[in-house]
């Protein structure tokens, strides 16, 4: 009888494994990547219409003074407002990040990759759907902002998961940690 190796749930399937047992696993990694973006995704835009819906645009409220306020703005820019006269530029790359990180669902074999990837494409699908849905006009429209704290930019869900998702994947790249789960200077499996 012939007895399967023990991994860990983030150690990549051998070479030599058969595709019908690596395909359960990669499953479960692509629906904790697509799980996680649907309920950040949800998250930003349900606080984005309950501050349309309860604020007036410049309206701000305390909720922890002087620490943090609900402050809404519309920003057609980036943070600190950077570009506003540019606002399709951050429509194309808000669109090329959510096709980009569905190209790497193929290549998905690691958890925390998968939750940071989830994390990315949702902050880039909340802010992308406010691109292109909000005013003045499709591919042009202003994001919703309304999180303040002392001397940063006003921001939303969507951003904060774009950051916070681009900081785990930095430390991943810089641990050596590749999408597959491996080293990232292992020699990929054919």
């Amino acid at each position: 009888m012939e007895h399967e190796p023990i991994r860990t749930p983030d150690e990549p399937a051998a070479a030599g494994d058969r595709p019908e047992r690596a395909a359960p696993r990669h499953r479960a990694l692509v629906a904790t990547l697509l799980s996680v973006a649907a309920v950040g995704y949800a998250l930003d835009q349900t606080t984005k219409w309950l501050v349309q819906a309860n604020m007036t645009l410049g309206e701000t409220i305390d909720v922890w003074p002087p620490f943090l306020r609900w402050h809404y703005i519309l920003n057609p820019g980036a943070a600190f407002s950077i570009g506003t006269e540019v606002t399709w530029i951050f429509t194309i790359i808000q669109a090329a990040v959510v096709v980009y990180v569905f190209s790497l669902l193929r290549k998905l074999g690691s958890w925390p990759w998968a939750v940071a990837l989830g994390g990315l494409l949702a902050g880039a699908a909340g802010n992308l759907t406010d691109r292109l849905f909000r005013e003045p006009s499709f591919g042009m429209g202003h994001v919703v902002d309304f999180i303040s704290v002392p001397n940063f930019a006003i921001f939303n869900i969507a951003d904060s998961l774009v950051v916070c998702s681009m900081i785990a994947i930095c430390l991943m790249i810089f641990k050596g940690l590749g999408i597959d789960g491996r080293p990232a200077d292992a020699e990929p499996s054919r």
